[in-house]
């Protein structure tokens, strides 16, 4: 077993190798918001605090733009931003993640730490085989070399609760207990499915923990399931069909005695359309931390063409208040920041230039003085063309109660839009933006609301300005950042 899976990652590090030099040089390529080397990624797994440093695994076929035989990739990093790669963790190679068509490997899946060891948790997946899907283990001692159990699989088939797609297991520790919880579905219902485990080898099925209630998906993936500010949240990527929606969290309570999770209100994490997998941990400063899947299933992705396709939100920390959960990027950003322009206490009509030649890697965070305002319709256009044929709106409906982010003009990329409810806080709108080469990030009122789109504009499509809708608008403070290059 082991040589053969060294020989499958040795073969996967050579071919990134190879190519990598050549994917840097694309267009496409985020400035601040991790990537793969090249080749296709998708969602986050394994994220972890360990011996010092940040890691990061991911769904990653090294050979392809396009989606194929899921290895693990990693890097890790000292403070959230600067990431080094780092050798492929885990490759197809056995029985239960191998096979001989495209639809194999070794599937989403979380990590933990015990007695200074790093475990891996992932499913194995393999179309041909029946189970199709069961729950796998790798270990290290170092945090980079990763050796496959030698009993794989640690869960051989799906329980009465739930069916062949079995899979995401994301795995914690409570009091004396360790914890996994496996998305499912059965009879049109989406399920998390419970194990419990004294020692993360032997894993005992305790039932159904969550799930759906009807209209919250047919089929739950990357489940996770935490405690946050003495609140227990539960956050789930539901498909529908065929379809990948929008993840959800609901703010609930877990009862470790009945082994069931009982779900609060639902809220949308992230309305935007490019979000998807999220995963959480929580690191030395005892912060909860999450980052996600930026891109989405089905999507139309220009950077395919130039070799690569994926990405990762940035780190994004997580609080609840009120009952909701509070997302916002994690403060180490600050250290990326340079070139600041801070605009004072103004009104404008019409439109209002903010920066001509806004970078291409930049923050904007705005405060809008709705009650001194008296348009209903405003916002600001980013990544704009000087003759307006590329650009991306930010709108603000205050009839409407809603934020808007349109994509229709902004590149190569998908056409879409996006709408967040929005309500004001002592008469105001705070708006913070991430803007990356092909991305932005919307965080609304701290983080209450956020909406994440890739974009896919012209390099010089760089105007920056205000508008406002039949009246005029009172900006309380505006800075803009521009963000410096740390990936590649």
């Amino acid at each position: 077993m082991m040589i053969y899976h060294e020989k499958e990652k040795q073969k996967a590090n050579d071919f990134i190798t190879k190519l990598s030099k050549e994917t840097q040089k694309s267009q496409y390529r985020l400035n601040y918001h991790f990537m793969a080397p090249t080749g296709w990624i998708n969602d986050p797994n394994g994220l972890v605090f360990y011996k010092g440093e940040y890691h990061i695994f991911y769904q990653h076929d090294p050979y392809s733009p396009e989606w194929g035989p899921m290895h693990w990739g990693h890097a890790k990093s000292r403070d959230l931003v600067n990431w080094d790669h780092l050798p492929i963790a885990l490759a197809p190679s056995e029985e239960y993640d191998d096979g001989t068509v495209n639809d194999h490997g070794c599937f989403s899946g979380s990590a933990i730490v015990k007695n200074d060891h790093l475990y891996l948790f992932y499913t194995g997946h393999s179309i041909e085989k029946d189970p199709m899907q069961v729950q796998c283990m790798a270990t290290s001692q170092d945090g980079i070399n990763f050796k496959k159990y030698d009993g794989n699989p640690i869960i051989t088939d799906f329980p009465k609760d739930g069916t062949k797609d079995f899979r995401d297991p994301k795995v914690w520790q409570y009091e004396e207990f360790f914890y996994m919880i496996v998305g499912s579905k059965k009879d049109g219902i989406g399920k998390a499915l419970l194990y419990q485990s004294k020692d993360l080898y032997e894993w005992k099925y305790i039932g159904v923990v969550a799930e759906s209630d009807g209209t919250q998906g047919d089929m739950w993936e990357c489940p996770d399931l935490f405690s946050l500010d003495n609140k227990d949240v539960l956050i789930v990527s539901p498909m529908y069909g065929t379809k990948n929606e929008k993840p959800f969290y609901t703010i609930g309570n877990m009862s470790y005695k009945t082994k069931q999770f009982t779900q609060g209100l639902e809220y949308t994490l992230d309305y935007g359309s490019d979000f998807y997998a999220p995963q959480t941990f929580v690191d030395d400063k005892n912060r909860r931390i999450m980052i996600a899947w930026m891109d989405m299933w089905f999507s139309h992705k220009p950077s395919q063409k130039e070799g690569w396709a994926g990405a990762m939100t940035f780190p994004r920390e997580l609080k609840v208040i009120d009952n909701k959960l509070y997302q916002l990027p994690v403060k180490e950003i600050e250290s990326l920041r340079e070139n600041l322009k801070e605009f004072q206490s103004f009104q404008y009509e019409n439109e209002y230039m903010i920066d001509s030649q806004q970078s291409v890697s930049s923050e904007i965070q705005i405060v809008y003085d709705i009650a001194q305002s008296t348009s209903n319709e405003f916002g600001l256009f980013v990544r704009s063309s000087e003759d307006g044929h590329e650009i991306t709106k930010i709108i603000i409906d205050i009839m409407k109660q809603e934020v808007i982010v349109d994509r229709n003009l902004s590149g190569t990329g998908e056409k879409s839009v996006s709408r967040a409810p929005v309500s004001l806080i002592n008469g105001k709108l705070e708006l913070r933006i991430l803007i990356d080469t092909t991305s932005v990030e919307l965080f609304i009122n701290g983080g209450e609301q956020v909406i994440t789109k890739r974009i896919f504009p012209n390099l010089n499509s760089n105007l920056c300005k205000l508008f406002a809708s039949a009246g005029k608008m009172k900006i309380e403070n505006l800075k803009v950042w521009s963000i410096k290059k740390v990936i590649d």
